[in-house]
């Protein structure tokens, strides 16, 4: 290889791999190191330098000074050291140049295989470094292909994966198709840095409100929370930190452009924003939208609530196979339990004429009582005569 061309070589495998000039040379060095040691021997004092300007390659063996050569491939004597350096001297080291062909065709090959594995390792490097601590962003990317129902994503510095448990319900993709995803994880492994996407994540909504929603972008609407159950239904309890912004209408939009945009990206996934508020009766009676709700009470003990709703809100208060209900008790941390008022009015009668019941009980055993004692403080007449 021409030294011109090692040099527009490295200068595209910059452009093309991002990786520095610097590693790329250190990789070439130790690949003609290992070629020229293979070639000549393990023990040979081998160092190689290549010059970045001009590509040019310098191969060395370094040889001790002596007077006497015990070792030909170790040692030089100070006559023939004198004839490359004039001021060479006993007990010194000398370099003696080595001809690129003297390392013959196993060597060349074996040079190229240290050079793709060192250039792909420094790849991997610098893929690890661009990706790690990114964990949480949202990223878009081209679809590749499938592997084992693993879809493979073009992100733009390296391939990433997006497994099947992380994608969403009924979603397919066609080779070239733009997708935008969570950031899950990005870890090592022998095949280099792996990147894990999510198209589940609760994440990934809130990642979406973000880029659609400025008043969130800008920290004056906050997401407190986000549930999820991946392409049926989402809550979202959101805040405004400005009392003049109202959160829900900012996550909205005009016309509801924002939170449309957002469920077209879920491909339908229906949303559900709610207002966070920090008493937990209206906070559950909000998280069970769109349901209205009558009455909430909670015990703050066991963190359990008990909500009664008009007689025709129950179907859609508990939702298909109790899907809102299970979404609001994951949004507020509460067991919820719900009754109509018909089922309330029939469980407190019921409660009430236990009560009464009770009561009835109770005042009977306190007459029964004090009759007793009247009758033991009474005196007794019998013995008298």
């Amino acid at each position: 290889m021409a030294n011109r061309e090692l040099v527009s070589v490295i200068e595209e495998i910059v452009k093309a791999k991002g990786i520095r000039a610097e590693k790329i040379i250190s990789a070439l060095e130790f690949a003609l190191l290992t070629a020229a040691k293979k070639r000549f021997g393990m023990a040979e004092n081998i160092q190689v330098r290549i010059d970045p300007k001009t590509g040019e390659i310098e191969v060395l063996t370094l040889k001790k000074i002596v007077e006497k050569v015990s070792d030909p491939k170790g040692e030089i004597t100070i006559e023939d050291a004198r004839k490359v350096d004039s001021t060479a001297e006993l007990g010194d080291e000398i370099g003696s140049v080595v001809e690129m062909e003297d390392f013959g065709r196993i060597s060349a090959q074996m040079a190229k295989q240290v050079i793709f594995q060192r250039v792909r390792e420094a790849e991997w490097e610098t893929v690890y470094k661009e990706y790690f601590g990114r964990e949480g962003e949202l990223v878009s990317g081209l679809i590749l292909g499938q592997e084992r129902k693993n879809y493979i994503v073009d992100i733009g510095k390296t391939e990433a994966m997006l497994p099947h448990n992380e994608q969403m319900p009924r979603e397919s993709y066609r080779r070239g198709d733009r997708i935008r995803a969570y950031l899950l994880e990005v870890k090592k492994s022998a095949k280099g840095p792996q990147v894990i996407l999510s198209r589940s994540h609760p994440n990934l909504v809130s990642r979406l409100f973000e880029v659609e929603v400025p008043e969130i972008a800008a920290g004056i609407v906050e997401i407190k929370g986000v549930v999820r159950e991946p392409g049926d239904r989402t809550k979202i309890a959101v805040f405004s930190k400005d009392k003049a912004v109202d959160p829900i209408g900012a996550c909205v939009g005009i016309r509801g452009s924002r939170v449309q945009a957002v469920v077209r990206e879920l491909r339908g996934e229906k949303i559900d924003i709610i207002t966070w508020i920090e008493d937990p009766r209206v906070f559950i009676g909000e998280a069970l939208n769109p349901a209205a709700v009558e009455k909430v009470g909670i015990d703050e003990e066991k963190k359990t609530a008990l909500v009664i709703v008009p007689n025709n809100q129950l179907s859609l208060a508990i939702g298909k196979n109790g899907q809102n209900v299970r979404l609001a008790a994951k949004l507020t941390g509460w067991k919820i339990d719900i009754l109509s008022e018909e089922e309330y009015g029939k469980v407190w009668s019921k409660e009430k004429e236990r009560l009464i019941e009770l009561a009835i009980v109770q005042e009977q055993k306190e007459a029964e009582a004090r009759e007793g004692i009247a009758n033991t403080s009474a005196p007794d007449k019998s013995d008298k005569t």
